[in-house]
């Protein structure tokens, strides 16, 4: 078929599944482009002397500002784009074999990939022509020459029909996952949301000086997780910049080819727990919610959100996802001696269970790591230049 802006507006509109490719800035100021060069053709085409070919040149430069900030020419973007689409066909894909999805879903993946194939090949010179063509003005082509390509990224460049690759590309979702979980290795809860971190902590686990059994409890715990078994809470337990939190934040670059990935929930967050756990429920990466420095104030909500975690309700709890907690304190919810019953203390008959619900909590965690003080060894060894204690 024969590239025209009629057309690829026509793709663009028809898309079923795949909408979200072109609904970031990219997308939206290529759509743009297309219909601000199609109203110059036509009132061209009516001999209007009042044609705004300015709207053309801004729709362009606008698209070449938004594609230039991702560092990737048009086609690495739509492709990536493809690859890390959330839809009803990626989501389903990666738990239902492809011949047990509804036939019409296929069909409709297919057709979009077809139309999707059209866009990629309308390069950055293509739309410079139509450009030039619509206004008389020369403009530079955005280009950019990728480094390397993935083999779903060579197998969908190399095929004359992209609807021939949905196999490869169902493949690629079982693995790889799609949306946020597929494009970052760490997250963090914010806002009511989940954002990726583009720059995650350089730490490594073999940086730690003198803690080795420690670290060697961790990635256990972590390498059932990540073969699919049952893992463990874990509450790493010590004093202040003995190395807790970087052993945790090293796993990252330990697994970064195993699909793993660390969100970070701060205590305030806790409550958002229940629906962070529903977001990650039959992803296919492991997770570890990370929450650092924890200790609770007496009737904390955020203390009973993680408890409902760590004890299960209902409600079946993920398999893919475990909970790493630091914290400075044993005890983790603070106690004082007002609060110990006395002869006198009238006011709850069971008083002393409440005080040990208390002191219990952190039993909750399957697995307690504690961090002695380092000696002076050790301490030396853990403020080398290679170590980075937190």
């Amino acid at each position: 078929m024969d590239l025209s802006i009629q057309v690829l507006r026509r793709c663009c509109a028809s898309l079923l599944l795949y909408q979200s490719v072109l609904t970031n800035p990219v997308g939206k100021s290529f759509i743009d482009l297309l219909q601000a060069l199609q109203q110059i053709e036509l009132m061209q085409a009516m001999r209007h002397s009042d044609i705004d070919e300015i709207a053309g040149i801004e729709a362009y430069a606008t698209w070449f500002k938004a594609i230039a900030k991702t560092n990737q020419s048009w086609q690495d973007f739509l492709i990536t784009q493809i690859l890390l689409d959330d839809n009803p066909f990626s989501q389903q894909v990666q738990h239902t074999d492809l011949t047990n999805l509804s036939p019409a879903l296929i069909s409709a993946a297919r057709q979009d990939l077809q139309s999707l194939q059209l866009l990629y090949q309308c390069n950055s010179d293509l739309l410079c022509e139509w450009v030039q063509r619509a206004t008389d003005v020369a403009l530079v082509a955005w280009y950019y020459d990728a480094a390397e390509t993935t083999p779903i990224q060579t197998k969908l460049q190399n095929l004359d029909n992209w609807a021939d690759g949905l196999e490869d590309l169902a493949t690629y979702y079982q693995q790889h996952g799609t949306g946020l979980f597929a494009q970052y290795q760490a997250l963090r809860w914010q806002s009511g949301q989940l954002l990726g971190i583009n720059t995650p902590d350089p730490a490594q686990v073999n940086q730690l000086a003198g803690y080795e059994y420690q670290r060697d409890a961790l990635i256990k715990n972590t390498e059932f997780l990540l073969s699919g078994y049952s893992a463990l809470h874990v509450l790493l337990y010590g004093s202040r910049g003995s190395g807790k939190s970087s052993l945790v934040k090293g796993l990252l670059h330990q697994y970064q080819n195993r699909q793993l990935r660390i969100i970070e929930v701060a205590k305030s967050d806790l409550q958002a727990l229940p629906t962070i756990l529903e977001q990650l429920r039959g992803a296919v990466q492991k997770f570890i919610i990370f929450v650092d420095d924890l200790s609770f104030e007496e009737d904390d909500d955020a203390f009973k959100a993680l408890k409902v975690v760590l004890e299960g309700n209902l409600t079946a709890r993920p398999q893919n996802v475990v909970v790493y907690a630091t914290s400075n304190r044993r005890h983790l919810i603070r106690e004082f001696f007002d609060d110990r019953p006395s002869p006198s203390n009238n006011e709850e008959i069971h008083a002393w269970d409440t005080v040990q619900e208390k002191l219990s909590f952190s039993d909750r965690f399957g697995l307690t790591i504690t961090f002695e003080s380092a000696d002076q060894k050790n301490l030396l060894k853990n403020c080398s230049p290679l170590s980075r204690p937190s």
